[in-house]
């Protein structure tokens, strides 16, 4: 699948496949119905260690040749994964400090997935040792149009290791960082409860504190913490790149997970894929009671865009999704099953948001172990579930419609990793979530019919129409002066600029940097439990509000007269978690300062532009209305039109 700078293809399908969980003789049969179906593209292997490498050193490639062989034989292509996200018991049994150690001290047993520390290097000798041996049995194949690092880095609160390999690594990461333990100690601020250093070798991990422990600590920790994470990949990159010129690398990542730098990993991989669950996100995160009753078998209309948009921005905009869930799943506290449509709704979505490939997981649903209860396109007795004519009709649409480049969104949200942790760090509040801010700021732009683009804050933000910054607690060099460069109106949320990159308070109080572009400064924060709500015109102040000092006159503010947002110029600036009305408004606003069309959407409906064609989804569970097509839209459909 390797690609020309510019070019464009029409997103292809394909599915996850586990030959060795099945009888060779069914092999075949299955490539053609794949084929059949309007399948491309197959991943296998990533779970396969025990099965390549049996015993140590002793490698069984025959049965991985003639699964290979087959699939190409019908005309399907194939990413391969490689195997380390499941180190077989021999390993575990020669190694056994390879294991991750939990935030309690314990370490993570053998029997399921993931269970290593991304620090210990005997690992990681390991992992190189059979990711050359893949990369040189299969580099050169001409089926092989992918390769997928690992599996989900991270599931399962796996980032985060406590090993005894973790702190050693931790001890010399700071040491690298730092230079000396006294400017540690003073970027730290270990004078407070004596927590002073006098070498790097006294320092742990910072758990199993008595009360939490120093939060500049955990911030470094998560830093260090993901650094191995995209060294761990950068390894078997560098080994696949070698062995298997040209060919495109991948990850697949996960939704609403903050655990690592993604963008990161990005800058290592070519295409950047994750694995899209809306009905298990629906059910497993903050969604109201009501949200998750309106959209039980379609999910939130925003889960999967939302997602889309965060993962192209993270691997230069070419981005995929690697398991689109075909039903029921067996992981979230429920599991209901989409909505009829619903499967093709959200590839054809994909497509829209400028995808390379949607794969389903899985072909045939799994009749043995952890997973016999998440469905595939085939059940157990290899007749077909019911995703599988969705399958088929999305991939008769993608051949009508033809390649859908994506086109670049009038508006930009920042999104930061970093900032996601110092707000989980110190929240200061039980409902401070940086991802569900950063939604509710996402979903109040495609409310309005507007396209996102999600950027890193090292991103070039010249060229967008609006930029929007939910948080940003830590301000980048050069930051500020970029925003204030900015023609065009951006509007930053509360916190921003609240701490330096030692975890700090900053000199002359927040938003520290930020007051280059926006004179004012931050005197007192308060959050507010769940269920107050103060008033204001049209909106409320609910969660989160700060008390600014200013000469600026405030644009708009409480009903008791206390300021909410300030406006310097083209950028604004808000105190407080912004309601959905609040948001609505602001939104309202800065699009008609940037000369951006909006388009009022009813509940349930979005759209998404490509370079020729703008799509509508309705994501309702019953028919909508939609004024801009002047028709009723069917529940779990779409439309489409050329621009």
């Amino acid at each position: 699948m390797a690609r020309r700078a510019g070019e464009i293809a029409a997103m292809k399908l394909g599915c996850c496949y586990y030959p060795e969980h099945w009888p060779e003789d069914i092999w075949a049969e299955d490539a053609r119905r794949m084929a059949e179906m309007g399948l491309r593209l197959v991943r296998i292997g990533e779970f396969a260690w025990s099965r390549i490498e049996p015993e140590p050193g002793r490698y069984d490639w025959d049965w991985l040749d003639r699964a290979i062989e087959t699939l190409h034989a019908a005309g399907l292509h194939i990413i391969l994964g490689t195997p380390t996200a499941t180190p077989p018991k021999w390993l575990v049994d020669r190694m056994p400090d390879m294991v991750a150690i939990d935030e309690h001290g314990r370490p993570r047993g053998f029997g399921s997935r993931r269970h290593y520390c991304f620090s210990h290097e005997g690992y990681r000798t390991e992992c190189a040792r059979i990711v050359t041996a893949l990369a040189e049995r299969y580099g050169q194949h001409p089926a092989i149009v992918m390769w997928q690092t690992d599996n989900e880095y991270g599931c399962h609160d796996t980032v985060l290791s406590f090993s005894d390999a973790a702190a050693s690594a931790f001890r010399g990461w700071c040491a690298a960082r730092y230079g000396s333990p006294q400017a540690l100690n003073e970027a730290w601020g270990n004078v407070f409860w004596s927590m002073e250093y006098r070498s790097f070798a006294e320092i742990d991990p910072p758990h199993l504190t008595v009360t939490e422990a120093n939060p500049a600590h955990w911030l470094d920790y998560r830093r260090f913490a993901s650094d191995q994470v995209a060294r761990f990949n950068r390894e078997q990159v560098a080994i696949i790149r070698a062995r298997a010129p040209g060919v495109d690398i991948t990850h697949n990542f996960m939704g609403f997970f903050t655990e690592f730098d993604h963008h990161d990993v990005g800058r290592d991989i070519d295409v950047a894929t994750w694995d899209s669950y809306p009905l298990g996100f629906l059910e497993q995160f903050w969604f109201s009671a009501q949200e998750k009753a309106a959209y039980l078998r379609q999910g939130h209309p925003d889960i999967a865009a939302f997602h889309h948009d965060l993962y192209r921005g993270c691997s230069n905009g070419r981005w995929g999704v690697m398991e689109q869930q075909p039903g029921p799943v067996n992981w979230a506290r429920f599991n209901p099953a989409p909505l009829p449509g619903m499967v093709a709704l959200w590839t054809l979505e994909a497509a829209a948001h400028g995808a390379e490939l949607t794969s389903y997981f899985r072909w045939r649903q799994a009749p043995f172990a952890q997973e016999q209860m998440h469905a595939g396109l085939l059940r157990p007795d290899s007749t077909e579930a019911e995703a599988a004519d969705e399958v088929r009709h999305a991939a008769k649409v993608l051949a009508q419609i033809g390649p859908q480049a994506a086109a670049r969104a009038p508006v930009a949200l920042v999104f930061s990793y970093e900032a996601a942790w110092v707000l989980g760090i110190q929240p200061q509040g039980a409902s401070m979530r940086y991802l569900e801010l950063v939604f509710e700021w996402y979903s109040a732009l495609r409310r309005q019919g507007l396209d996102v683009d999600i950027v890193s804050p090292q991103a070039d933000l010249s060229g967008y129409r609006m930029v929007c910054v939910p948080s940003l607690p830590i301000v980048p060099e050069g930051f500020a002066e970029r925003l204030a460069a900015l023609e065009c109106p951006v509007l930053l949320g509360p916190r921003s600029g609240s701490k330096t990159a030692s975890f700090t308070i900053p000199e002359g109080l927040a938003p520290g940097a930020l007051r280059t572009a926006i004179p004012l400064t931050v005197t007192r924060v308060e959050s507010l439990r769940d269920g107050v709500a103060e008033p204001a015109d049209g909106f409320a102040v609910t969660r989160w509000r700060e008390d600014v000092a200013t000469a600026l006159a405030p644009e708009l503010a409480d009903a008791a007269g206390r300021g909410v947002v300030f406006r310097h110029g083209k950028i604004r600036y808000c105190t407080i978690w912004p309601d959905r009305a609040l948001l609505a408004l602001l939104v309202e606003r800065m699009a008609g300062e940037a000369g951006v069309e909006r388009t009022e959407l009813p509940r349930g409906i979005r759209l998404r532009r490509t370079q020729s064609h703008v799509f509508t989804f309705n994501y309702s569970a019953q028919g909508v209305f939609v004024p801009h097509l002047g028709a009723t839209l069917p529940p779990a459909s779409w439309h489409l039109a050329p621009l």
